[in-house]
């Protein structure tokens, strides 16, 4: 036989790793060159399922803008864009985001800039709209990074439940894979995901096993929640306990570990809220109230000063930092506190309670859109609050004055009347010290017609998410006081299958020292469904049309009943100590809930007053006190009385009257002071469920809808009241002058 050269078996090997290497290119080799993430098809169709609409729209937004201007980022910014895009599933490049970082503001710098040149002809508004457009920079550049941090902090809030779902499963199966597929069923996104995204890496074969997926996941929360990694290391090691009774004592171990480790991170969270919120309190509440105080003055004396500026300024310049405020604030929120859920998106049986219903008969109900709803209530309140404007622009200078005596004439022009021996205006519309135009409307009337602006868009918005929530939030409100007591129930549950009862039995047995009780009702729905409809256990509380599950949409009461019925398999004992255990369980969240509540219970309560009262109730106030400034400097610098005439004081009234400006109509200003307050108790209320709830959207909703609808009642009452009651004093003032 010939033999070989080692040339020739290199020839040989360079020849075919090269052959190699050209049809079967690493997967790895061919992201990194064309810069897309290589995935299944069917992980892809599952990603789509749970991602967010808006999420997808960035990433058509971040395509585009990687396709028009093609920007690359450094190298440590690249690293932080993917890492965040990593986190939260993001189907985008490093490249698109930071492309998109500069398009979106020139694009939104282009289009608000002309439309301010154009309707206003202000280069004020100009040089705002260029300067919140290079400023949007930073944060559109960020939002991978917000997005990330959502994520985090919607994942973070089920990061309890996970660690409970799991232990409680391996109780009775020491099975890791399945304990965690068990966990994925009952978490809602997006922490399900990543669970399921743990599993998906092992059958791809990503990973060999699911210890090292599972690995390879903790890495991602080293840092915001180490109790988190150390509780799932001590739930891998029970694995390799030979003994019963040591692997039992990791898993309740991990489980405190959590328990304590959320605590912890809680105490430390709200000893160290108290700078930032005086932070948010005095940018958002008391810098306003002082600058609303001046505002009078300050228009008075500088004429260049219009109400759109004010309005840019109060209604988007400082609401958008103060939302960017508060979710620095929520930024710093620890995970793991909260497990707050929409349960519309666990049980799409649900979903029709989104809408309000009007019952007709026993089978017919009319249900109404929300949406639909709150358009009429914009576009009624709205109608009214802009009347004076419509009046003005299509009747030519009508206006209905009431003069000393209360007797009421009506004009027909502007010219017909003058504002001295008047006491009060519907419109109020007069000439500017130039005698060239039209201004107003500075009339009482249209005043009290601008308290509709506000109202139109806090109830608009307000009833928005209260019809939107109220049927959702009686529903889980119900299952959270069955929850409170379920513990009770599963461990006299527990007992009763201990005694050699079988499970059948046993429910009644329970419904009857329950009764009256909503774990009564739940559990004598399974008894009547197995002794009355045949069904099993299993069938009689997760049938999709007769279960008592249905009743009952609780992700803990679901998977209690899942672990009984899989521990029953086994044999009573272990589904009684199964049940016993995860009752104990549940007693022990249920007291850390209370004690983070007990820890927040200082800040949540300053909060609240804040939205729901001491906010609208200063502004309201402070418009009040504003009308009635504005009313006697206007009086003041248009009345012949005062600038006419000749002597001494009557030149001391025209240099008085040509100090002042011709001032800013009341009517605007309470229509920008209410707009603002209308969004100031939007984002407290944002705030408010952040801290208390985590990333709980249907508990932020329903806040919103109360608090919204409350606080722009009470502020348009207090300033409708105001405005009529100072303008009363101001005319009063005014006759002694």
């Amino acid at each position: 036989m010939e033999k070989i050269s080692s040339d020739e078996i290199k020839s040989l090997m360079q020849k075919y790793n090269s052959k190699l290497n050209t049809e079967f290119l690493d997967q790895e080799d061919i992201s990194s060159e064309t810069g897309d993430v290589i995935q299944t098809h069917e992980f892809s169709e599952f990603r789509d399922e749970y991602v967010p609409a808006h999420m997808n729209f960035y990433e058509k937004m971040c395509d585009f803008a990687e396709k028009s201007l093609k920007l690359k980022p450094s190298e440590t910014k690249k690293k932080q864009i993917e890492e965040a895009i990593e986190i939260c599933h993001l189907n985008v490049t490093a490249s698109g985001v930071y492309s998109l970082s500069y398009l979106l503001p020139i694009v939104v710098g282009l289009i608000t800039s002309g439309l301010s040149m154009a309707i206003f002809n202000d280069m004020f508004l100009v040089m705002l709209s260029l300067g919140i457009s290079f400023a949007m920079i930073i944060p559109v550049g960020s939002i991978p990074k917000y997005y990330a941090q959502s994520w985090r902090m919607n994942s973070g809030n089920q990061l309890v439940m996970c660690s409970f779902y799991v232990v409680t499963y391996m109780r009775h199966t020491s099975n890791l894979e399945l304990a965690l597929d068990f966990a994925a069923e009952h978490l809602s996104p997006p922490l399900s995901i990543d669970v399921k995204k743990i599993l998906w890496n092992v059958e791809t074969q990503k990973f060999e096993n699911v210890t090292e997926s599972l690995d390879n996941y903790l890495q991602t929360w080293k840092k915001d929640a180490p109790e988190f990694v150390e509780t799932m290391h001590l739930i891998v090691s029970s694995l390799y306990e030979s003994s019963e009774t040591r692997r039992i004592e990791l898993l309740d171990k991990s489980l405190s570990v959590m328990l304590d480790g959320t605590f912890e991170k809680m105490l430390h969270f709200a000893q160290n809220l108290k700078s930032p919120l005086a932070s948010f309190n005095m940018l958002g509440i008391v810098m306003p109230i002082l600058m609303l105080v001046i505002m009078p003055l300050l228009v008075s004396f500088m004429e260049g000063v219009k109400w759109y500026h004010l309005a840019s300024l109060f209604d988007i310049v400082l609401p958008a930092a103060l939302f960017f405020m508060q979710y620095r604030i929520m930024s710093t929120r620890p995970s793991g506190g909260g497990s707050g859920n929409d349960i519309s998106a666990d049980n799409p049986e649900l979903k029709k309670f989104k809408n309000p219903q009007l019952k007709i008969s026993e089978t017919m109900t009319i249900e109404f859109s929300p949406t639909v709803i709150s358009i009429l209530i914009l576009f009624f309140f709205l109608s009214v609050g802009l009347l004076p404007i419509f009046l003005h622009t299509f009747s030519d200078g009508w206006d209905l004055v009431m003069t000393d005596g209360f007797e009421y004439d009506l004009f027909t022009s502007i010219d017909d009347y003058s504002m001295d021996g008047a006491e009060f205006y519907l419109l109020g519309y007069r000439y500017d010290k130039t005698g060239a135009n039209i201004i107003g409307p500075f009339g009482l009337g249209a005043s009290l017609l601008s308290v509709a602006i506000p109202i139109g868009l806090g109830l608009a918005i307000g009833y928005y998410f209260k019809l939107k929530s109220g049927n959702l939030v009686k529903i889980r409100e119900t299952a959270k006081t069955m929850e409170q007591e379920f513990a009770t129930a599963l461990f006299q549950l527990g007992n009763r299958l201990a005694d050699g009862i079988p499970a059948e039995l046993a429910f009644d047995r329970v419904a009857e020292t329950m009764d009256g009780s909503a774990s009564g009702q739940f559990f004598r729905t399974v008894s009547t469904n197995i002794n009355k409809l045949g069904m099993s256990v299993s069938e009689a509380i997760f049938n999709p049309q007769y279960g008592a599950i249905i009743y009952f949409p609780s992700k803990m009461i679901e998977s209690s009943m899942k672990v009984l019925t899989e521990s029953s398999k086994k044999g009573p004992l272990i589904a009684s100590q199964a049940l016993i255990n995860v009752s104990r369980y549940i007693k022990e969240m249920h007291k850390v809930d209370e004690r983070l509540k007990d820890l927040l219970s200082e800040t949540m309560s300053s909060m609240n007053a804040q939205a729901k009262f001491l906010s609208p109730l200063i502004s309201g106030i402070i418009v009040g006190i504003t009308s009635m400034i504005t009313t006697i400097l206007g009086t003041l610098s248009t009345s012949q009385e005062f600038t006419g005439g000749g002597g001494d004081i009557a030149g001391a009234g025209n240099a008085l009257g040509d100090m002042f400006g011709d001032g800013m109509p009341t009517y605007f200003f309470q229509a920008f002071v209410g707009v603002y307050v209308v969004e100031l108790i939007y984002i407290l209320c944002i705030l408010i469920n952040g801290i208390g709830n985590g990333s709980d959207k249907l508990a932020e909703q329903d806040i919103i809808g109360r608090y919204l609808v409350r606080g722009t009642i009470m502020y348009s009452v207090i300033s409708f009241f105001g405005i009529l009651i100072f303008n009363l004093i101001a005319n009063n003032v005014l006759k002694f002058t």
